[in-house]
This record gives structure tokens, C-alpha cells and sequence, in this order.
């Protein structure tokens, strides 16, 4: 059964979406095997690298409940959270799957996000409709409310990154 396969889900600020959060409880994630998250950093240009900068700025200190850790290069345009790490990475390249009409999305408090299952059981989630690319991975092994860290980011994303198409 597949409660994502729709091409866009709006889910509330309010926690209690049972369905979708059993799912992504039972299912989300990416875990490290040491102690420090690794994260590979983007290589946009100027105008979304300064997108990214503020991005950074306005970023939660706790998400998911769990504080703020950052991975490894450290740089403004990846963040992480708890161990195993939630990570988001600002200023990826736009996955070729937004093509896609039957792609899985969700909007989350204005931001709309598209759904990726990874092999690991991780769910790799990337912004849509915005000036640059926000890419958060959830790690399978992370449990509670699998939506908390969209929850969690939708403002500073909103904040940070104008809504309308990237270049």
C-alpha cells in the first residue's frame, strides 16, 4: 500500500496524521555508521549560494526535537540534526523525477516537497516552486512523527528561499 502515490498530499501543522505517519515511522531514513554525518555539498551559483547563506541563518537550532549538528565538510549550505542525522543540503541540482506527472509530493506549511524512497529506507525530500532546491533526508532508523523535520524547516525555508521557479 502506498499512501504517497498522489501527485501532491497537503499535510497540516498540527501533528496527528496517523496514516502518513505510520508510514514514514516504520519507513524513513539513512543512518551513519560513525559518529559524524558526511555530506556532500552543492555547487550552485552565486545567486542561489546567497539564498542558501540566508537559508542558513534562519535554520531551526532543534529539529525533530534534535539539536542542531552540522556534517562533515562543514559549509552554510548543508546542515544536520541528531544522530542518526537528519541532513539538508541547499542548492542541489532539480531531480529529473519532477518531470514526472506521477511523482510522489507532499506540501507541508506552504512548502511543497517531492517524495523519494532511497534503497537504504531513507526518504530523500527536495522543494519544489522555489528560487533554489532544499534537499532534506530523513534517516530510516529516525523514529516519532516522520513529518516533524518538514514541520520544522517550512518556515525558515519560506523565510529564506522565494517561492517561483529556479534558475
Amino acid at each position: 500500500m502506498n499512501f504517497f502515490r498522489h501527485r501532491h498530499r497537503t499535510v497540516p501543522a498540527v501533528v496527528g496524521v496517523p496514516a502518513l505517519t505510520v508510514v514514514l515511522i516504520t519507513a524513513a531514513g539513512c543512518s551513519s555508521a560513525d559518529d559524524s554525518a558526511r555530506a556532500a555539498v552543492p555547487g550552485p551559483g552565486a545567486k542561489v549560494t546567497k539564498l542558501c547563506q540566508n537559508l542558513d541563518k534562519v535554520l531551526p537550532s532543534k529539529v525533530d526535537g534534535q539539536g542542531r549538528e552540522d556534517p562533515e565538510p562543514a559549509s552554510a549550505l548543508t546542515a544536520g540534526w541528531g544522530d542518526p542525522a537528519i541532513i539538508l543540503r541547499c542548492g542541489v541540482d532539480r531531480p529529473a523525477e519532477m518531470d514526472d506527472p506521477e511523482a510522489d509530493g507532499v506540501e507541508v506549511n506552504g512548502v511543497g516537497w517531492l517524495l523519494q524512497k532511497q534503497q537504504d529506507g531513507s526518504f530523500r525530500f527536495t522543494s519544489t516552486l522555489r528560487k533554489a532546491y532544499v534537499e532534506v533526508t530523513i534517516p530510516k532508523d529516525r523514529t516519532g512523527d516522520g513529518m516533524a523535520p518538514l514541520v520544522d524547516l517550512a518556515k525558515s525555508v519560506k523565510k529564506a528561499i522565494p517561492a517561483g521557479i529556479a534558475d
